[in-house]
């Protein structure tokens, strides 16, 4: 268990008047490097990135797949605490049948082709790692969210 991270959510907890029994579903960073990981958290902070996207085969039985109503910890790359998200909504669908419509509320890329070609660059590599091979096919699961801590609120 990380101290800074648990210091972090009961700052939360206790700035939103929330039980102290209650638990964040995950704290993590996005991408697999550091500066994408660091750019996608700024692009969060600053109200422009609203949505994320996951491989349902990469959640098990230790890593349960988000739902509407939880809440998770975003962090930098070193691992330090910056913000508390709640999903919104999530939708599961295949690789394939994303639309910009829909992506854009990722706040990553400015066209359908360049999310389709850096997420399946990022689902291979993923993949590689996790276990499970990328297709067109494969179930992705698309979450969007709010930021509402930052540790800044008052």
């Amino acid at each position: 268990m990380n101290q800074q991270i648990e210091a972090f959510w009961q700052r939360f907890l206790e700035h939103a008047g929330l039980d102290s029994s209650l638990r964040y579903l995950d704290a993590f960073h996005f991408c697999l490097s550091e500066e994408p990981a660091n750019r996608l958290l700024q692009l969060v902070l600053d109200g422009k990135k609203r949505a994320t996207s996951s491989a349902v085969r990469a959640y098990g039985p230790d890593e349960p797949a988000p739902k509407a109503g939880d809440y998770s910890i975003v962090t930098d790359w070193a691992g330090v605490p910056r913000c508390v998200i709640r999903t919104v909504a999530v939708m599961v669908q295949p690789f394939r049948d994303y639309t910009f419509d829909i992506v854009r509320r990722e706040g990553e890329d400015d066209s359908l082709e360049s999310w389709r070609n850096s997420h399946e660059d990022f689902f291979r590599r993923d993949g590689a790692q996790g276990g499970y091979p990328f297709s067109w096919d494969m179930p992705v699961l698309f979450e969007d969210f709010e930021v509402i801590y930052t540790g800044d609120n008052t």
